[in-house]
């Protein structure tokens, strides 16, 4: 970009170079030829906020049909133009200049002057999505197991047994509820003071992380709240506390942990399975940053949303919601490359499929589906910012360039350029279509900012419950919208009562 700068400006005209036949040269003598400028106008019109900015491609009116398409973030550039071997014996003829647009990537390219003063300019490689590594998936992937394995070592330590066997068998195959909430799980009392147990009239005994019984007078079942939240502790709630004294429980980041922690083998598998598939063909698509901003924010929207709305016993882990709003962008990608894949319909057909299967199984008990509707919403809305336009949309306003990576700007960026020196003459000469979608896309951000605000306002200070809402993670069935409430008793409470099962998180 810096050298399209250089050599669009201060360059003789070419038609100012050779507008005249160079008379012979004398034997013996030694030719230097006169410069010889190729303008290479950048766009005033481009900014690293508008699908402009990146950098055109010849094929770049060849939609990415799917998300492992070869669509290229970078230019393709053609080979150098071969010289004419007798073009020194031609004493009339202008000698040839190299293109900087076709230089090689050690060509070396004349200055303003002529001679040896010009820069090297390096050809920018085109690397096809297919060949680009997904380093987010692999690097989060490989967190995420390294933290399943500290898991399984902490169940040892604590349990003796790697996984949970007693009181009950887990059947993910991994580490107790206790162990879960203890290594940072979303559970509310953790969180906030919660009713029924900040402002509870007797005192309360909580189950310890290394809890092998359900037997309440054990003492493995006479913990206090801050022995099974961990991480410091958190102030233990007294007999006829209230909601509003401080200090409150405030371990805000089980928003965030438990997309690193997950229930089982089962339970990580089938997700890693996913991130290492869909997950990774859509990073090589749109970029490490877009897709690590979809899959972050998604997973902790989805469980701001389930701390809101989920039973308050319920201690929920996976990265399932930062998965569901990869499926959304992927939804995204169909609908807005519907007229160029060969079979939009039957590509929409298993998405739906697949979404209604993995929303159906987080009805059943102890599963939070908030999490999963939260984190599909998030990268709905959130897709709509960092994906580009449809390619419908794109062709009327006369813009199809392809993905782009997400880089740090420089200072010699003529959009970041043309935006700073003219604001205003940015924004001249947008089609209707083009204010319309921006619009769109920044009602999207927006409404990304102002759901978590509300959400999280309501979590701490607020606290309402939604009635109805619990029909969206549970059936009406055998109690099951009952599973994962807080129920106290005297002075000890039942596991089964306290606690529901351990939120599995459907494995999509």
């Amino acid at each position: 970009m810096a050298a399209q700068e250089y050599y669009s400006s201060g360059w003789p005209s070419p038609h100012h170079a050779h507008n005249a036949p160079l008379p012979p040269l004398p034997p013996g003598s030694q030719s230097s030829s006169g410069p010889t400028g190729v303008a290479t106008p950048g766009s005033s019109n481009s900014s690293p906020f508008d699908d402009n900015a990146y950098p055109y491609s010849s094929h770049a009116h060849e939609s990415h049909h799917s998300f492992s398409s070869s669509t290229g973030y970078y230019g393709k550039t053609s080979k150098p133009h071969e010289q004419d071997p007798y073009a020194d014996n031609i004493p009339l003829k202008p000698t040839q200049q190299p293109n900087p647009d076709t230089a090689g990537p050690e060509e070396q390219l004349p200055g303003p002057l002529g001679g040896d003063g010009g820069r090297k300019r390096k050809k920018k490689s085109t690397i096809p999505v297919k060949n680009r590594t997904p380093w987010f998936v692999y690097a989060i992937t490989t967190v995420q197991v390294a933290v399943f394995i500290g898991e399984v070592i902490k169940n040892i330590i604590l349990t003796k047994s790697p996984i949970a066997i007693h009181p009950q068998f887990n059947p993910m195959i991994g580490p107790s509820s206790y162990v879960l909430i203890n290594m940072g799980a979303r559970f509310v009392p953790c969180m906030r003071s919660t009713p029924g147990v900040q402002n509870s009239a007797i005192p309360i005994s909580w189950p310890c992380p290394n809890t092998t019984t359900s037997d309440p007078n054990s003492p493995s079942m006479q913990c206090q709240l801050s022995d099974l939240c961990g991480f410091g502790g958190v102030p233990n709630p007294v007999p006829n506390g209230s909601l509003s004294a401080n200090p409150q429980p405030n371990q805000w980041f089980r928003f965030i942990i438990p997309m690193f922690l997950h229930a089982g083998l089962i339970h990580i598998g089938f997700n890693m399975l996913l991130q290492l598939t869909l997950g990774r063909d859509m990073e090589r698509t749109i970029g490490p940053l877009r897709f690590a901003l979809v899959y972050l924010s998604s997973g902790i929207f989805g469980f701001v949303l389930g701390g809101n709305f989920a039973p308050d016993g319920i201690a929920s882990t996976g990265a399932s919601g930062s998965l569901f709003g990869i499926v959304a962008l992927i939804l995204l990608d169909i609908l807005f490359t519907w007229s160029d894949r060969p079979s939009p319909k039957r590509d929409l057909a298993f998405v739906a499929v697949d979404i209604i299967i993995s929303f159906v199984l987080g009805l059943l008990p102890g599963l939070d589906n908030f999490s999963h509707i939260g984190g599909f919403l998030m990268g709905l809305v959130l897709g709509l910012f960092v994906m580009h336009s449809p390619n419908a949309l794109r062709r009327r306003i006369g813009d199809e360039p392809p993905y782009a990576p997400v880089s740090t700007a420089r200072p010699s960026d003529p959009g970041l350029a043309g935006f700073a020196k003219k604001p205003v003459g940015f924004f001249k000469g947008r089609k209707p279509l083009w204010w319309v979608w921006w619009l769109l896309r920044a009602a999207a951000l927006v409404g990304v900012l102002v759901g978590f605000i509300v959400l999280l306002n309501n979590f701490y200070k607020y606290r309402v419950k939604c009635a109805w809402c619990k029909r969206l993670s549970c059936l009406p069935v055998s109690n099951w919208c009952d599973l994962g409430n807080l129920h106290l008793t005297n002075t000890t409470s039942k596991k089964r009562d306290l606690f529901s099962p351990v939120s599995l998180e459907p494995f999509l």
